[in-house]
């Protein structure tokens, strides 16, 4: 099976992920991963594009040095925000109603939805990709696409959930690779990607709501019968906590990020002996103190307002009872203190932290297991499952570097030459005469430079002999002297 190389860059609105991973058949290596500060993105729109293309600039060059790799294409997600969902149907008639029903039909049907579906704005709208809901044939209804392929029928008809979002953002994209020369092999819906890569095949069969929190959006996506029933994003998500401790205590983002992920928990009254604390802040003029309690109660406001919006959508959805697997939490937010607490404090639901399922190995740091991942994973995963093509290139492995000496030796003309003694002549030394009448000349020596050769492989080998020859010839010549 060829090897082959994944990269995947996830463009949240604090960091960038980049993973790049090793294929090869079945399996799957992640061989980088490594997050960088973003700029220009907000709320997962991409807001500024020179200042996003800059940044991310710096953190490809990173990696292809280290990897020694030239990536050529990667695959990215879409944003996640300001996505409307909406239904579309289509239907066929089958020509020939005596073959089975096959997934290429059912994906032909999903592409006749898409493309009839009347978008109420085309030159600012745009589909970001549809999830099949239910099919029906002439004698059954309410099938999923397991249960409809292999069935004879002479119609076919679809019902798909369609998620739409603006075309600035896939511009915005575009704009930012073709000025970095890089392609993009595909775009993918992250909400369905990243719970491929956290959820089991039975919490989605089950009813499981997963709540992504990134820095600059909060996701719902709700899955039932195996299948995403519902989508809605939320606004805003961990950079508001950030911003939160930053006015509140009149410091910069950066410490207040920094503050945020080493001392940040909800939940105040949970904190034990860490509430006493004093954090002592220094800045011109000298420190300030805050303490640990007030910084838990400001994320406490904030990650409420969060939880409560997240519950908003999922009454709204309508599945509320129907998620007998409960809720899974996953995102960069995921990681805060007593944080899935909070949430199973005020959902009444189980609640797990999603990360990454082990259907890969890595050769790099912890970081690629952790919640903030979850995107670029799942994108890798995706795209593995797609075929899609080598994203990058492979430098030329060097020749391996030889070291050359010249070694003098002496050679005598009366020193036979044969195939198996020496892989060069001597110089000749008049002509030759029968050997009764050759008289015996004193022996005469010629000096011969040979360049000695260290390494391996063939000129390695050919070299050698030619100094073990050589010295012969001089050992010979020494000998008759």
């Amino acid at each position: 099976m060829e090897e082959k190389y994944i990269a995947s860059i996830d463009l949240g609105s604090s960091k960038f992920g980049l993973c790049v991973a090793r294929v090869n058949g079945e399996d799957i290596q992640i061989v980088y991963y490594k997050e960088t500060p973003s700029e220009g993105i907000r709320t997962s729109l991409i807001s500024n594009p020179m200042k996003a293309a800059s940044r991310l600039k710096e953190a490809v060059r990173e990696a292809e040095k280290e990897l020694m790799i030239q990536i050529l294409q990667v695959v990215v997600g879409m944003p996640r925000s300001e996505v409307a969902q909406v239904t579309a149907s289509a239907r066929i008639e089958r020509t020939n109603t005596d073959d089975y029903i096959s997934s290429e039909e059912v994906e032909n049907l999903k592409s006749i939805a898409l493309e009839t579906y009347p978008l109420s704005n085309p030159d600012k709208q745009i589909m970001y990709g549809a999830v099949a809901q239910s099919f029906s044939t002439d004698d059954e209804i309410q099938l999923v696409e397991s249960e409809v392929v292999g069935t004879l029928s002479a119609s076919l008809e679809g019902n798909f959930k369609v998620f739409v979002g603006n075309r600035s953002a896939t511009t915005a994209l575009d704009k930012i690779f073709n000025q970095l020369d890089i392609a993009i092999a595909k775009k993918y819906f992250l909400p369905e990607v990243v719970a491929h890569a956290v959820l089991t095949d039975d919490e989605m069969a089950g009813g499981v709501a997963l709540i992504d929190v990134g820095a600059g959006v909060t996701s719902v996506s709700i899955y039932h019968g195996g299948i995403m029933r519902y989508y809605a994003s939320i606004p805003f998500g961990g950079k508001v906590i950030t911003n939160d401790i930053r006015t509140e205590c009149s410091i910069s983002e950066e410490l207040a990020e920094k503050i945020k992920k080493r001392f940040g928990a909800c939940l105040p009254g949970k904190l034990a002996s860490l509430s006493e604390k004093v954090l002592q802040i220094r800045l011109d003029p000298p420190y300030k103190e805050v303490p640990v309690r007030y910084i838990a109660e400001i994320i406490d406001c904030r990650c409420r307002e969060i939880v409560e919006a997240v519950l908003y959508y999922i009454q709204e959805s309508g599945l509320q009872n129907s998620l007998r697997s409960g809720l899974v939490i996953t995102g960069g937010g995921a990681e805060l203190a007593n944080f899935i607490l909070l949430v199973k404090d005020l959902s009444g639901y189980e609640v797990r932290k999603g990360y990454p399922r082990y259907m890969f190995s890595a050769s790099v740091g912890s970081g690629v297991y952790s919640t903030a991942a979850t995107s670029a994973i799942g994108m890798v995963l995706a795209a593995k499952e797609d075929h899609l093509p080598d994203c990058v290139t492979r430098p030329e492995i060097p020749a391996e570097p030889v070291e050359e000496e010249m070694v003098e030796v002496e050679v005598t003309n009366e020193t036979p030459t044969t195939p198996d003694d020496m892989l060069f002549a001597p110089e000749e030394f008049g002509d030759p005469v029968p050997e009764e009448e050759k008289p015996k000349p004193a022996p005469q020596t010629k000096k011969v430079k040979v360049a000695k050769k260290e390494g391996t492989g063939i000129l390695s080998i050919f070299w050698s002999k030619v100094e073990k020859t050589a010295l012969k010839v001089y050992d010979k010549a020494n000998e008759e002297e």
